[in-house]
């Protein structure tokens, strides 16, 4: 297959999203990149996490923008019963970068909703970052989109669609490179829409059992799946 498999929030279905033991998985599983969040604390710092509020996985009811990033980091990561014993902590970006940069696997990194309340700390990371080959920055959000281009007009960008997404306004996206949809999307028409305004596709939600990946749309660019082992025996 030369389509390249990014494992959504590392190996997710296999290990704790967005750890670097997720990661590491993921990489053992023959994916070539990694798709992770990045949200941004209350002192700027930049974190892989992908809710705003991080009780699902801490048990704290807070939102990661009203903590530092000491708070962040202090607390345990897990599921309700088993982060009691837990070891794992919220990752800072750089770290995962240097790592992704040493093992050669490229990363899908999305910005999310903590960003659009401190441009800074974006804007502070693109003056400085290096990626792996072949990565990338996503968002639903456009404003993020615009700020990458503007400051690295070098790095690719992806917009992750909704319903409400107009396909006949993408001509006129010049901060957008690619669209990120659910696999929902892969149909005729939306496939059509991107090749004509000489734009790139990335489906997310995949599990490998899709009958389109044996034989994708020439604008496709990438799969983003939970499970890389499995859409890599396709």
């Amino acid at each position: 297959m030369n389509i390249p498999i990014y494992a959504h929030r590392g190996a997710s279905a296999y290990e704790l999203e967005n750890t670097m033991g997720a990661f590491r998985r993921a990489l053992k599983l023959g994916a070539n990149g990694i798709e992770l969040d990045v949200q941004c604390s209350k002192d700027g710092q930049l974190i892989v996490f992908h809710d705003n509020n991080i009780k699902r996985l801490t048990g704290v009811n807070r939102f990661v923008q009203d903590c530092t990033l000491a708070e962040l980091q202090s607390y345990r990561l897990g599921r309700r019963f088993s982060r009691i014993f837990s070891k794992k902590r919220i990752p800072l970006l750089r770290d995962v970068i240097k790592w992704a940069i040493v093992e050669k696997i490229s990363l899908n990194i999305e910005l999310k909703e903590s960003l659009m309340t401190n441009y800074d700390a974006l804007i502070q990371l693109l003056k400085i970052i290096e990626l792996p080959k072949n990565s990338h920055f996503s968002s639903f959000h456009e404003q993020l989109l615009v700020i990458v281009k503007k400051y690295r007009p070098d790095i690719e960008t992806a917009l992750i669609i909704t319903k409400k997404f107009d396909w006949g306004k993408l001509d006129s996206l010049p901060h957008v490179d690619a669209i990120h949809a659910h696999k929902k999307y892969y149909k005729r028409s939306y496939l059509k829409a991107c090749e004509y305004a000489g734009k790139s596709m990335r489906f997310y939600g995949v599990t490998g059992k899709e009958s389109f990946i044996t034989q994708p749309h020439p604008v496709v660019v990438g799969w983003i799946t939970d499970y890389p082992d499995i859409v890599r025996k396709r």
